[in-house]
């Protein structure tokens, strides 16, 4: 299966993607816990059908030293408890924020509030930039039809 579009080989869409790294650079270095920037990632990735992003996170995130039960649940969270209260509030927050199409008034007082609870405001500053990022990249990757896989880690670098 190839791709409908070369992203790396094209020089609009590459310099477009050289772009979202950069922008992604900005949440690494932030003091967002990079477990928590790994689950966002794959959840977004799950709940958007992003199969090339969901092999690229859940391979990172093993290789940072997530657990696979960890991973595995990723997208039962709320029936899982090996996720801590601040994890909970980032995963609604992704959630919401990815699913504003289907949500009425997009995301919650409630789900902003409580991810205030356990985030600064840097790391919610980095939070949103994530979710809007990981959002960006799986609309990119679903549209080509990127093909899922044979991604290894660290990749991109």
């Amino acid at each position: 299966m190839d791709a409908r579009l070369n992203l790396f080989g094209n020089p609009v869409a590459n310099k477009f993607l050289k772009y979202l790294t950069g922008a992604g650079k900005a949440v690494a270095e932030s003091t967002l816990p990079a477990a928590t920037q790994e689950l966002v990632k794959l959840r977004a990735s799950q709940i958007n059908g992003c199969g090339f992003c969901t092999d690229m996170h859940s391979k990172e995130a093993a290789l940072a030293g997530e657990t696979s039960t960890r991973l595995n649940l990723v997208a039962a969270w709320r029936e899982a408890t090996v996720f801590t209260d601040a994890e909970r509030a980032a995963l609604e927050l992704t959630e919401q924020g990815t699913r504003i199409a289907d949500a009425a008034g997009g995301v919650s007082d409630e789900a902003w509030a409580n991810a205030a609870k356990h985030y600064d405001e840097d790391q919610l500053a980095a939070l949103v930039s994530l979710i809007a990022l990981i959002n960006t990249y799986n609309r990119v990757n679903v549209i080509v039809q990127q093909p899922a896989g044979d991604y290894q880690p660290g990749q991109f670098g």
